[in-house]
């Protein structure tokens, strides 16, 4: 099978997504200690969901992560159990982040697909099979 896809019992797929989301009130909290075991969190999480990341970018008030997952998470799901776990372990090791901010997390994030061929391309793909 092409390795641009991945398989699970009853489906072959390639879902990828780019989220960002961003500290609550855009603080600048995720420096230091906190960006590094925030790295760890998330790779952990994905780990355990089986999800891949291909790529992670932690700024000192927003996080961009490029991450493929199995079909039967939505992108609402992916993002709400990496937010919720990160923020409670986060919260707990660290009392700063308990003391300046209500949550860790804004509520909002933003989500893209990325694919392999463009809108276009799919479209076409679409619209000519009525001719086969």
């Amino acid at each position: 099978m092409d390795r641009r896809y991945a398989k699970n019992a009853e489906v072959v797929f390639s879902l990828k997504y780019h989220v960002v989301w961003c500290s609550k009130y855009r603080r600048p909290v995720l420096t230091a200690d906190v960006e590094s075991k925030l790295r760890q969190l998330l790779t952990e999480k994905a780990a355990e969901l089986g999800m891949t990341i291909h790529a992670l970018d932690v700024m000192p008030d927003h996080v961009h992560l490029f991450v493929e997952a199995d079909p039967t998470f939505c992108v609402a799901e992916i993002v709400n159990r990496l937010k919720g776990f990160t923020s409670r372990l986060l919260r707990k090791e660290f009392a700063t982040l308990r003391s300046r901010l209500p949550t860790l997390w804004s509520r909002s994030y933003f989500a893209a697909t990325v694919g392999a061929v463009s809108e276009s391309v799919v479209r076409r793909y679409i619209e000519n099979q009525k001719g086969k």
